[in-house]
């Protein structure tokens, strides 16, 4: 997956800030905000396990569940000729719409 880095077992989003000429990391699927800067990915990896290890020492303070949980639920908005193009290709497919979005996320979230 491109931007992301596994940081003490957890995915990082990388970016880059013109701004201030540095890269940005941010944990996804953690219970709240813990993000983090570096010049190079080993200033990357560094910064991100303090983030990380800061964020799950509060939350053992606080007795938070540090990651966050997921339904499998969410509500997906597209126009209505999106709607009926994949109502069409789920059916081409021999599939019900919900399967044939949820295999092309699957396949882009792991491209």
């Amino acid at each position: 997956m491109k931007n992301v880095m596994m940081i003490g077992g957890h995915k990082a989003v990388i970016s880059y800030d013109p701004d201030i000429e540095m890269f940005r990391g941010e944990f996804i699927g953690l219970n709240g905000g813990a993000d983090f800067y570096a010049s190079d990915v080993a200033g990357l990896h560094r910064e991100g396990e303090i983030s990380l290890a800061a964020f799950m020492d509060e939350c053992a303070k606080r007795g938070i569940e540090p990651r966050k949980t997921f339904s499998g639920k969410f509500v997906l908005r597209v126009s209505p000729d999106i709607h009926q193009a994949a109502a069409v290709a789920a059916a081409a497919s021999g599939e019900s719409l919900n399967q044939w979005v949820a295999g092309a996320i699957q396949e882009a979230a792991h491209a």
